[in-house]
Formats: structure tokens, C-alpha cells, sequence
């Protein structure tokens, strides 16, 4: 038997004999000659079939052409034949003379969503929605962007980790929590492995990472929230400030973004008719006050009363600083004490302001950052300020008692990332299968 290849690599293979395996994505059933259009994971190719006649001009039923024209859209199937390059041949300037057809599965003629389907419709039948060569890409993109984030921090002896999603209390709000029955009690979902990064600092681990999921029971239908999301953060000790973990943050989103560029620019040229742009360092730094007085100048007031930037007033920052650095991201930093967790460090010498940020890439929000507080007494404190009782709060506490380096760290959602940096209205897009208040499946 032929060994299968891959249809990306049959442009550099010689004429011959070629296996290749993929599903159907159109099929025209001509007098004289049969054609099929075949794709795999790695792109599509043309499979050709004349037909054969008698004597008298009627065409002879074959096994092939039989099969051919009972073949539905979506139909998964392994052609045998021979390779041709033919420059003629728009599709990838090569096709294959079929000399069988071996159907692994057929699909139903009916096809349950168009190109004009609503995002809803094709969220339930993802799994013909992803065979979209568009959508496909993207799925490529998150693999290699996860990649390079991983490669550079291995090749900075970062350790990574693999946090709980079972957790005794919360993390970070309580009212976002998902409580699930565990055994006589119950436990909750975790929002985010906050505790646990610092707890990884007190360990002496130094320097740590984890890509993993993260739940938040916010009853949002925005287009960038989810109930599940998957998270990626990275806490390291012996910072200065905040200052250290931008520059950190800003050292990945380089590396993450050219690989990308690298690999699929050319495709996302392609089927997003986007020049991807590689940012360069540093990102531009914005404290929060001032950027409040710069979307004010553009004609917006940030209606919020709670020191924070609403969406309307990110999106204006970010378009001052396209306009302004021609870049597309910036730091926000330095939020007020009031809207920001009790372990977020707090300004020597003004307790209102924290040695925080938020990230903002193409107008939107994708991570925040902070150094923390380590001080166990100053950290007591401060979560009283929030209301918060220390006894509630004395195995993360413990973490602290024990001695701790300073340190700090962030939490980015990939799917927000993957959505900005492909311009794309919403991040069902670009996670695989989402989930959100009103859905659970596929």
C-alpha cells in the first residue's frame, strides 16, 4: 500500500504513484470527466476521473466513477493514483489520476451550515465549522504562538506548573465562582492560579508559567468573555516593580508574535488580508490618570466612577497610540488601590496608587499584571482595607509566614489575543469550543 501524503507536500514530490486522505469539499460530476476536490489538514488538491466509453458512446460504469457520484460534501476518503504537475491546474499546479477511492466515512448530503451561517449556528456544528480553511489557521496560529511563548521561557529557565482547578475558596471574587459538589461538600472552580503562582515563589521556584483553563461564572454575552477560557500566566521573584514584569510581558508577545509571523504571515495574508505586525519593545507606558486626561482631550469622558478604563476609553487610548507611536499596544499602569486585589503592592508613599497594569492591544484589554505584596504584615492589612478577614485567608497567608522573595507576574486569555491579533469580532472565533452562559455544547 502507498504511504499517504500529506497534500502541501505533492507540489515538491515526483510524478507517480501518491496515496492521499482527506474529506470532500466539492465534487463535479462532468460528462466526460470527473472531478473532486479533496482536502486535508494541510491543504486541498484536485483528484481527476475521466470517464470511460463503449462503442456506441455511452459512458461504462466504473467502481471509481460510481463511487464519485455518490460522494457527499464532507465525505472522508483515501484516493489512490498518479501524480501529474500541470501548470495549468489552478489548484496548487498539480492533480492525481485516480485509480480508486477508498470511502472511510460518508456524510449526510445535507450540510447543516452555509457561509452565511450565524456565529451561534456554526458554534453548533463546530466541528464542520473548523474544517474551513480560515478557521482552521487559527488553530495553527495558537499552536505556534504557544510554542515560542514556551521556548523562551524554557530557554529563561522558567519552571512550569500545573496549578489545581478544584480549590477550597476563591481566588480572586467570590461572586464569579462555580461551586461543584465534592464528595460530602463542596468546592469551586478556579478562576485564576494566583495563589498558587505566589505559593510557587515561596517554594524558591523563581521563575514559573502554566497554560491552563480558568473559569469565571460572569453571566457576560459580550464578545470577549467566556466561562471557561484558557489562561496564560507567569509570575517570577526578585523584581524591582512592575517595570520588571512588562518588560517580561513585552519580551513574550515579541517572541510569540514572530514566530507567528514567520510561520503563517503569508497565510493570514491569504484568508485574513492581514499584515501581521511584529511589535517592538518597549511597549509604550501610560499611567491610568494620564490616560484618562488624553481620551478626555479626544472627546470621550470615562463615565466609570470606580478609577478604571471602560471599553469606550480603551479603545480611544489605543487609537492615541497608534496615531501617536504607531504601535498597537500599550501599558496601562499605576490603578488606584480601590478597583485592584488586596495582594497587588501598593506606591511608597501614595497607598491609593498599586505597582500594576493592564495591557491593551488593539483597544481591548487582554491581561493585567502587578507586583505583589510579600510583606506579610503590610499584606494582613491590606486585606482588611478590602474587607477581608486574615483568617479566611490563612493558607494563602501561610505562604507569606514562611518567607518570600518580591516578585510578580500576570494573567493573559489567549482566545483575546487571538481574536485582536486576526481582527476578528469575537473570541468564539478563536477558541476551540466555547462555552459562556447559554452554552455547554459540543
Amino acid at each position: 500500500m502507498t504511504e499517504r501524503t500529506l497534500i502541501k507536500d505533492l507540489a515538491a514530490s515526483s510524478d507517480g504513484p501518491v496515496s492521499v486522505s482527506g474529506w470532500v469539499e466539492t465534487v463535479r460530476d462532468q460528462k466526460k470527466v470527473q472531478f473532486v476536490v479533496l482536502r486535508d489538514e494541510s491543504g486541498a488538491v484536485q483528484l481527476v476521473s475521466p470517464r470511460s466509453f463503449d462503442d456506441e458512446g455511452a459512458a461504462i460504469a466504473t467502481a471509481v466513477s460510481e463511487t464519485i457520484s455518490s460522494l457527499s460534501q464532507g465525505t472522508f476518503l483515501t484516493a489512490t493514483g498518479e501524480l501529474k504537475h500541470d501548470e495549468r491546474v489552478k489548484l496548487g499546479g498539480v492533480e492525481v489520476k485516480l485509480d480508486g477511492l477508498d470511502v472511510a466515512a460518508l456524510a449526510i448530503p445535507e450540510t447543516p451550515i452555509a457561509d452565511d451561517s450565524g456565529i451561534d449556528k456554526r458554534m453548533d456544528w463546530r466541528f464542520v465549522d473548523l474544517r474551513v480553511p480560515k478557521n482552521a489557521l487559527i488553530f495553527k496560529i495558537q499552536t505556534t504562538f504557544l510554542h515560542a511563548l514556551r521556548t523562551y521561557w524554557v530557554e529563561h529557565d522558567f519552571v512550569e506548573v500545573q496549578t489545581p482547578k478544584l480549590m477550597a475558596s476563591a481566588s480572586e471574587s467570590k461572586a464569579e465562582l462555580f461551586r461543584v459538589e465534592y464528595f460530602e461538600g463542596s468546592a469551586f472552580l478556579s478562576q485564576s492560579p494566583q495563589f498558587f503562582k505566589q505559593m510557587a515563589q515561596s517554594a524558591g521556584f523563581g521563575k514559573i508559567f502554566e497554560v491552563g483553563p480558568a473559569f469565571r461564572a460572569d453571566p457576560s454575552f459580550t464578545s470577549r468573555h467566556a466561562t471557561e477560557f484558557t489562561s496564560i500566566d507567569a509570575e517570577v521573584s526578585w523584581i524591582e516593580s512592575h517595570e520588571d514584569v512588562m518588560k517580561l510581558h513585552e519580551e513574550l508577545m515579541v517572541a510569540g508574535f514572530q514566530a507567528v509571523a514567520d510561520k503563517h504571515g503569508a497565510a493570514i495574508k491569504e484568508l485574513f488580508d492581514i499584515d501581521l505586525v511584529v511589535p517592538t519593545v518597549p511597549f509604550p507606558r501610560i499611567p491610568l490618570a494620564e490616560a484618562k486626561e488624553i481620551v478626555a482631550s479626544r472627546g470621550y469622558e470615562v463615565p466609570r466612577a470606580d478609577d478604571d478604563m471602560d471599553p469606550e476609553g480603551e479603545r480611544q487610548i489605543a487609537a492615541y497610540v497608534k496615531e501617536t507611536y504607531g504601535h498597537e499596544f500599550v501599558f496601562l499602569t499605576d490603578y488606584a488601590s480601590s478597583i485592584r486585589p488586596f495582594y497587588h503592592m501598593r506606591h511608597e508613599g501614595d497607598a491609593s496608587l498599586t505597582n500594576s497594569y493592564d495591557l491593551i492591544f488593539n483597544g481591548t484589554e487582554i491581561s493585567t499584571g502587578a507586583q505583589r505584596e510579600h510583606r506579610i504584615d503590610v499584606l494582613e492589612e491590606q486585606a482588611r482595607s478590602k474587607g477581608l478577614e486574615p483568617e479566611e485567608l490563612s493558607g494563602y497567608l501561610d505562604f507569606f509566614r514562611y518567607g518570600v522573595p518580591s516578585h510578580g507576574g500576570f494573567g493573559m486569555g489567549l482566545a483575546r489575543v487571538l481574536m485582536l491579533m486576526l481582527h476578528l469580532p469575537n473570541l468564539r472565533e478563536t477558541t476551540f469550543l466555547f462555552r459562556g452562559p447559554t452554552r455547554l455544547e459540543p
